[in-house]
């Protein structure tokens, strides 16, 4: 394990340049090149293009603090760019490339760049057709070449020269960089209203990765995969700064579509993931099983049985009964390993992050020998808690991480402190005044803490709802408990000043054609509207009805005929559901909800 920074010295590519002492050519970085096969570069290799970048973009007169704009998928050149940014002392802000071009180009306009970084000629000409164009700055290309960019190589050569011709250069450019410097300058997904974009130094950065080694036990003989959007910081903190930390090497995906194949074929020992990749996973595992012969069915709920009474006694630091033992590794070599193998059959820690995970998904996981860790961090915050890796809790955050404090206001809102909490938000002191007060970041969670320690996200501030007889109700803990339904693909909950609560439901159309009745290839529009769909989801509705207080039942729901969308602003980039949008997308359908009787019986 490469040693600790000291404080004076936390920067990123001081924390590099460790990884490059501590692991020098041991492969840090794995870029798909096509037909199963991977460009890699080492320790000692990443370090240099980071320097060779840092000392092209001073050479092109990017300076300290200036900003730099980047628009490309998660890939080995993006790591690269991003490190060569900020070893230049200069900001990187990277765009969600799942926006909306004109939605893109926005962003990057809104942050002032000095230079644009692009992952290709198609990424360009698209961006250029939106209004990239009006930005006259330098842009470089991360793969390949295009008319009017530089390429990577030739930044890099350009890099080069500069330090040839100056030997001290690249020296002095990382002593200039100081830890409080502005690193990163993140765009947060807009869940709850407009973008707005946070800044975050390098002290901040590498302090949360300290914090790391203590609760993370992963190094150099692990290997992960990553795919989520560099733009969100669940990529940009955990797959990338802090694997830098812990010496991880890092398989890039090619793509959603392909990632089953990249699975079995990288076998990660370690895997971060949205629970909406989860939730898709157990759709597609109980879909299967229920077209299986009854007994085989019979086999797979049994082992369940068995696995979850294995995962209570883990839970509770016990040792399981014998028979518990023994059962479950008849039901782990003939079911479970099996799940497991779509993993890769290698995994060793699963993480569940950049959104809350339902606990009854986080107990079947468990139950099948796969524990998934959950974690909670924030654009705002960096990453806060974490699961203890051998005592996890289905359903909650975990425990505070070294450095982090925590406390609630009298409304139960989690506060955090501590050197992970961002700087402010860019050209928003308003905005930045309303979340930092008196050293204390308002998250906008409500949560309480048990008394071991671990910390229960109970509901999002902002989302509460409260009905016309005053009672108030946290729709993401009801939402949470359609989780494990296969058929039921997103939902939410309306109510608010209403006089009852009612919810409008997406369904996964894989799971919706293995009911009796619905014609296999037939339209979403069709398939969501047939009677066998809103029969078994009224029957989900009244199984979850009847966890809940009288108050907080659905009495109306509206199955939607299409799923919601990015493009309709339905959805964050990091597939959060945007409730203001949605309900104003949906107006006329919501208010039919409230006409008439206020039953689904």
């Amino acid at each position: 394990m490469a040693p600790s920074l000291p404080v004076e010295l936390r920067t990123v590519y001081r924390m590099l340049k460790m990884a490059e002492a501590t692991w020098g050519e041991l492969p840090a970085l794995h870029q798909p090149v096509g037909q199963g096969k991977y460009r890699t570069y080492n320790w000692v290799e990443y370090a240099q293009i980071a320097g060779e970048v840092a000392a092209g973009l001073h050479a092109l007169g990017i300076l300290r603090g200036d900003i730099v704009g980047l628009a490309s998928e998660t890939r080995a050149e993006f790591y690269l760019a991003d490190t060569g940014v900020m070893t230049n002392g200069s900001i990187s802000a990277a765009v969600y490339t799942s926006l909306p071009p004109a939605e893109q180009v926005k962003t990057l306009k809104g942050c002032d760049p000095r230079l644009v970084f692009l992952e290709n000629a198609k990424t360009m000409q698209a961006l250029d057709a939106a209004g990239l164009s009006d930005l006259q700055v330098p842009r470089i290309l991360m793969d390949g070449d295009g008319e009017g960019a530089m390429t990577f190589e030739q930044l890099r050569a350009k890099g080069r020269e500069a330090m040839q011709a100056d030997a001290g250069l690249l020296e002095r450019i990382v002593n200039a960089v100081e830890p409080g410097d502005y690193a990163i300058l993140y765009l947060t997904s807009g869940a709850t209203g407009e973008p707005k974009m946070g800044l975050v130094t390098h002290y901040s950065i590498v302090s949360n990765c300290e914090c790391g080694p203590p609760v993370l036990p992963v190094n150099e003989d692990d290997r992960t995969l990553a795919f989520l959007p560099s733009a969100h910081i669940t990529q940009r903190m955990v797959m990338q700064q802090l694997m830098m930390r812990m010496g991880v090497p890092v398989y890039f995906s090619e793509g959603l579509t392909k990632m089953p194949g990249e699975l079995r074929a990288i076998r990660p020992t370690f895997f971060v993931a949205p629970p909406r990749v989860w939730e898709r996973m157990y759709a597609s595992i109980t879909t299967e099983i229920r077209k299986k012969p009854a007994v085989i069915r019979k086999l797979f709920y049994l082992g369940l049985g068995v696995g979850s009474e294995a995962a209570r006694a883990r839970r509770d630091g016990r040792t399981p009964a014998p028979w518990v033992t023994s059962s479950l590794k008849f039901f782990d070599k003939i079911v479970f390993s099996k799940i497991r193998a779509r993993l890769g059959g290698a995994m060793r820690i699963a993480a569940s992050g950049s959104a809350p995970l339902g606990k009854d998904l986080a107990e079947f996981y468990a139950s099948i020998g796969l524990p998934l860790i959950e974690g909670y961090g924030l654009t705002e915050g960096g990453v806060v808690a974490l699961n203890p890796i051998e005592r996890p809790r289905a359903g909650s955050i975990g425990k505070v991480l070294p450095t982090a404090e925590i406390r609630f206001a009298s409304d139960g809102e989690l506060l955090i402190r501590g050197p992970m909490v961002f700087s402010g938000y860019y050209k928003d002191p308003d905005a930045t005044a309303a979340v930092l007060r008196d050293g204390w970041l308002h998250t906008g969670d409500i949560a309480e803490i048990d008394p071991d320690g671990y910390i229960w996200i109970t509901g999002r501030k902002k989302e509460l709802i409260v009905a016309s007889n005053g009672k108030k109700i946290y729709p993401a803990r009801i939402e949470g408990l359609f989780k494990l339904e296969p058929l039921v693909n997103q939902v939410l909950l309306v109510g608010d000043r209403l006089p009852y609560v009612t919810a409008v439901i997406t369904i996964n159309q894989q799971a919706a054609e293995h009911l009796d009745g619905v014609r296999p290839g037939s339209a979403l529009s069709e398939v969501s509207q047939s009677d066998a769909v809103q029969n078994e989801v009224k029957r989900i509705v009244q199984k979850v009805n009847r966890q809940l207080a009288p108050f907080e039942q659905i009495r109306k729901f509206k199955i939607l005929e299409r799923e919601f969308s990015l493009e309709a602003g339905e959805l964050t980039p990091t597939m959060k559901l945007r409730r203001g949008k949605v309900i104003e997308n949906l107006r006329g359908e919501i208010g039919a909800l409230y006409v008439g009787r206020d039953s689904i019986d």
